[in-house]
């Protein structure tokens, strides 16, 4: 290990600026109009924010009316103070004039010229005069193939056709270059002339660290034949690293593929190591330890990062901790201590030292000076179109010097470019600083340290991410870690090794035997019995009423703090057993991994929310104050309720509705479906475990309309809390409202239903982000959810070109047994849902077209293909009528104006989506979209807890949202009382 002195750094970071001789890149030069455009960003926030956006929706744009509409939007709007240069005359002219139509077509010039900058052709055909005058003024480079979304195996294949292309045509046409011994000579040898850089990402859309091993043998069925290629070319192939969720996948595809017979010889190879993250420097102590094994060298492209916005904000999300250094010094100092490792290791590990920081430059030339290092054996890497200066200082000293240049399209290279302008208007920029704001050669060349002196922090703390008292949503498994992918899995087979077992009706709290059982069958695989659960006859409901009867006043009059006390207790036992009470999901209703981890974690939302909101609401308010009178609102409960719980989320929804009657106060009578009683069974455990007393949980399984009328029709029932099908909600609030004998209060009902829900794919929607969005919410769980898409609603001008991606990421998507870890849809709940969903499929051939009804496993499990119709207009059943299936309407709109009417076509109102960069189309789908869940520019499924509070109107419900702030309030009785505390003329004062 070497010893770097500090002078030597600041010595050879003085030697750069000399060099760079006080001249400026030309992306901040304001004589173009990106510097323009960079000035002003750098100046207002505002202005920057409106601009990234309207380049990244630009290439989406179809005419000079869409453009000028979104100029006006994002620049043109009456409480904003933006340069008039910067209104291009348009804040008062129609989109559709002569004016408008020029003031677009400068603009369309403009951002082309801005983006051409950066991205040096749309092929390696296209790259190659830019390629070859690179090489002649003395610059190697690496080769990008933009792409930030792979949405299907049809696009996975073209990535990998074009990276054929790459390497083909630019080995033939760079052998006629003129010789170049400092670009490709070294002294460990020869550096080859063509380098590409291949994202997996791009190469296998199925890529999914839950996984791994599935995803690591598809990609490396089309790395392969690159990396043969490549060998037999003599062509360097780089795996660029992406987001961190793929990392380890990507370090194991590199390790796994050079290690086979044919590669493990192959020194042309090479992968990235972002310094921002915190597990960087270990990760490269490892690979070279693993590069030592395998006995033959490997390139490391040292960067800093480019994601760092998306994994703080996304860690933040999830309640996970954060992957990456959160202080710009943080990152600057980890990388300086990778930049030693991978110079420690020089022998094994070769150094491509990738930034625009002259302080990062000079600290590599110092430690690779005080290792004795050829500068050979070093490279720096700097991005196309940036911080020429430095490029020409840096080769200037006779390093060899390497340009990571993009190649694509408009719209995939967008993303890059919106990450390229982020990165230079950034205020910790170091180009910024340097080259406009003129910071000191002495403060940009200091070395990395916290600016009050403080030691960089430990490994990042748990997330705590607390909201309203106290509560924060439990975060999901993160199955990029391999302990929660291993934890899953344990699970899932142990569950599976108990499968048969009984489980009985529980009435205060002991288990009544039944002469008659449900048996809970295995969708995946209808021969196998999950459990059996006793099948509860009128007399056993009877004694449940009885027994919920008995325990409603003492359980009403016990103090909130004690409820709320065993709700908690069944969040911390769910938490205990999570993993457990997912697989549970997995072999009954046939849930996937992720859906059922989020089912639980749903589930525990609800215990810690709502006893953190009835121990607010157990507070009497105070109404008015006015002296001599005291006012209170209060809260009572209602009496014994009901639950009656749908199987699609067997656990969340029957705990949901269970622990909010009870923690108000209300003996609960749980009536969970029949195809996820078992399920409901593990929760039954949980709540005797709890400390509940004697009657206040009841847990009735059995047949809807014997146990489940019968609770309904009871005088002793209060409220009635329904989760299900319209069909059903409607019949329990017309036989509820039928006073039986003997009642004397009004039953109510909470009615949550079914939904048609749809999303509507504007003309200018990101297609990458809205056709994984729709998949996701249309096929998730097999469309088995109450808010999944089942129309999605189509601008004409993006139509075809959505339904094209569409189709093919339907094609694309994994579909088997929900046990397998990379499964992504499997089966239907069971055989009579099955034959449902398959005659509104053939309803659909009649109203429609299918485009894609994919093949299902054979066997015995109950599948159904994802299909998606098109052709289906507002008046056809496929627009109308539940499913509750994999089935999905494609309908097409000539106008948002349209789209929305389509939208609201329904009898239902539960969720709904939108996708769109047009301000005013989604202020209007705000407004106008007659949904309960609005959505914009995500999937609709998979509402939180507190975040999401979830229910709809019209025919989709009749309550407040599950998971907000007014639930509780359904399960008691609001009381006034109202003192006169006037006394003979004297009144206390009173808080």
């Amino acid at each position: 290990m070497a010893r770097v002195r500090e002078k030597d750094v600041l010595e050879l970071g003085r030697e750069v600026f000399k060099r760079m001789k006080g001249q400026s890149p030309s992306v901040f030069r304001k004589d173009y109009w990106s510097g323009k455009m960079m000035d002003w960003s750098m100046k207002d926030e505002a202005f920057k924010v409106e601009m990234f956006r309207f380049v990244d929706v630009f290439p989406t744009l179809t005419d000079h009316v869409q453009v000028a509409e979104h100029l006006q939007e994002y620049f043109c709007r009456p409480e904003q103070d933006f340069p008039a240069s910067f209104q291009w005359g348009l804040s008062k002219v129609k989109p559709d004039s002569r004016i408008a139509k020029m003031a677009a077509g400068q603009i369309e010039k403009q951002i082309v010229g801005m983006a051409e900058r950066f991205i040096a052709g749309q092929s390696a055909t296209e790259a190659i005069p830019t390629l070859e005058a690179m090489w002649k003024e003395g610059l190697c480079f690496t080769l990008d193939l933009l792409g930030e979304s792979t949405v299907s195996e049809a696009e996975a294949n073209d990535y990998f056709e074009r990276y054929v292309e790459i390497i083909e045509t630019l080995s033939q046409q760079a052998q006629s270059w003129p010789a170049n011994p400092t670009l490709e000579q070294a002294k460990f040898g020869q550096v080859p002339r063509v380098n590409v850089s291949v994202k997996i990402s791009s190469l296998y859309s199925q890529l999914d660290p839950i996984d791994p091993l599935g995803s690591i043998d598809a990609v490396k069925e089309r790395l392969r034949p690159l990396f043969k290629l490549a060998k037999e070319r003599g062509v360097f192939i780089n795996l660029d690293l992406e987001q961190y969720r793929y990392k380890d996948l990507t370090y194991a595809v590199f390790k796994s593929l050079l290690e086979e017979p044919e590669f493990v010889g192959f020194e042309y190879a090479g992968i990235v190591a972002q310094a921002y993250l915190r597990d960087c420097e270990d990760d490269l102590k490892a690979l070279a330890k693993w590069a030592k094994r395998r006995g033959t060298p490997v390139t490391v492209r040292l960067v800093k990062g480019a994601y760092w916005d998306y994994e703080t904000i996304h860690a933040e999300q999830e309640g996970w901790p954060c992957p990456v250094f959160k202080k710009k010094w943080e990152t600057d100092q980890s990388y300086e201590r990778c930049t030693e490792v991978l110079l420690d290791n020089h022998k094994v590990l070769r150094a491509a030292i990738a930034s625009h920081n002259v302080r990062s430059i000079a600290y590599a030339m110092a430690y690779a000076d005080a290792s004795r290092l050829d500068k050979s054996q070093i490279e720096f890497q700097m991005l196309y179109g940036m911080a020429e200066p430095m490029k020409a200082a840096v080769t200037s000293m006779g390093y060899r010097l390497r340009d990571y240049v993009p190649i694509g399209m408009m719209i995939p290279g967008m993303a890059y470019l919106v990450r390229r302008l982020l990165e230079n208007t950034s205020n910790e920029s170091w180009l910024r600083m340097s080259f406009v704001e003129g910071e000191s050669m002495e403060r940009l060349l200091a070395a990395p340290s916290s600016p009050d002196g403080s030691p960089a922090p430990g490994p990042e703390p748990e997330i705590e991410s607390l909201n309203i008292k106290g509560f924060r949503n439990e975060p999901l498994r993160d199955f990029a870690t391999a302990r929660d992918r291993d934890r899953m899995a344990q699970a899932v087979e142990k569950v599976r090794g108990q499968f048969g077992r009984r489980f009985d009706v529980v009435v205060a709290n002991r288990a009544l035997p039944t002469t008659e059982t449900l048996k809970s069958l295995n969708p995946a695989n209808s021969s196998e019995v999950v459990g059996e659960v006793g099948s509860a006859s009128l007399t056993d409901t009877e004694a449940a009423l009885v027994a919920a009867s008995r325990a409603q006043k003492s359980w009403a009059k016990t103090p909130v703090e004690e409820r709320t006390r065993c709700v908690l207790e069944v969040a911390r036992r769910m938490r205990e057993r999570r993993d457990e009470l997912a697989a549970w999901m997995v072999w009954e209703v046939g849930k996937t991994w992720r859906e059922a981890d989020a089912d639980v974690c749903e589930a525990i939302d609800f215990c810690d929310y709502y006893a953190r909101e009835m121990m607010a609401l157990d507070t009497p308010e105070r109404l008015g104050r006015l002296p001599g009178e005291l006012n209170e609102l209060q809260y009572i409960p209602r009496g014994v309720t009901a639950v009656i719980a749908p199987w699609n989320f067997p656990l969340a929804i029957l705990t949901g509705m269970t622990m909010a009657a009870a923690v108000t106060g209300n003996a609960v009578i749980m009536k969970p479906a029949e195809q996820s009683s078992v399920i409901a069974a593990q929760l039954m455990g949980i709540c005797q475990e709890s400390g509940f007393p004697e009657g206040v949980i009841g847990f009735l399984p059995g047949r809807g309309e014997v146990v489940g009328q019968a609770l309904v029709e009871d005088a002793r029932v209060h409220t009635v809390a329904f989760t299900g099908s319209m069909e059903v909600g409607l019949k329990i609030v017309a036989q509820a409202a039928k006073m039986a004998p003997g009642q004397a209060h009004v039953k109510h009902v909470v009615c949550e239903m079914g939904g048609k829900n749809a999303v509507i794919v504007d003309a200018d929607a990101d297609l990458d982000e809205a056709v994984s969005a729709v998949v996701q919410s249309a096929f998730g769980f097999q469309g088995q959810k109450c808010s999944a898409c089942s129309r999605v609603i189509v601008h004409q001008s993006c139509y075809d070109a959505f339904k094209e991606r569409l189709v093919e990421a339907v094609k694309s998507v994994m579909l088997g047994p929900p046990s397998l870890p990379g499964t992504k849809i499997g089966p239907v709940v069971d055989a009579e849902a099955k034959a449902k969903i398959e005659s509104y499929i053939e309803i659909g051939r009649q109203e429609g077209r299918v485009l894609v009804q994919r093949e299902v496993p054979s066997g015995q499990g109950y599948y159904v293909g994802p299909t998606v119709i098109e052709g289906i207009t507002p008046d056809h059943r496929l627009a109308q009528e539940e499913i509750f299936g994999p089935v999905l309407a494609m309908m097409r709109a000539e106008s948002f104006d349209e789209a929305l009417e389509m939208a609201n076509s329904t009898r239902f109102a539960l969720t709904g989506g939108v996708f769109s960069r047009s301000p005013s189309h989604i202020a209007q789908a705000r407004r106008e979209f007659e949904v309960g869940n609005l959505y914009i520019n995500r999937g609709i499924t998979g509402a939180l807890v507190y975040r999401n509070p979830f229910g709809g109107f019209k025919l989709s419900g009749a309550g407040t949202k599950a998971g907000g702030p007014d639930y509780l309030l359904h399960f008691m009785t609001p009381r006034v009382v109202v003192e006169n505390t006037m006394r003979r003329g004297f009144a206390p004062e009173i808080d």
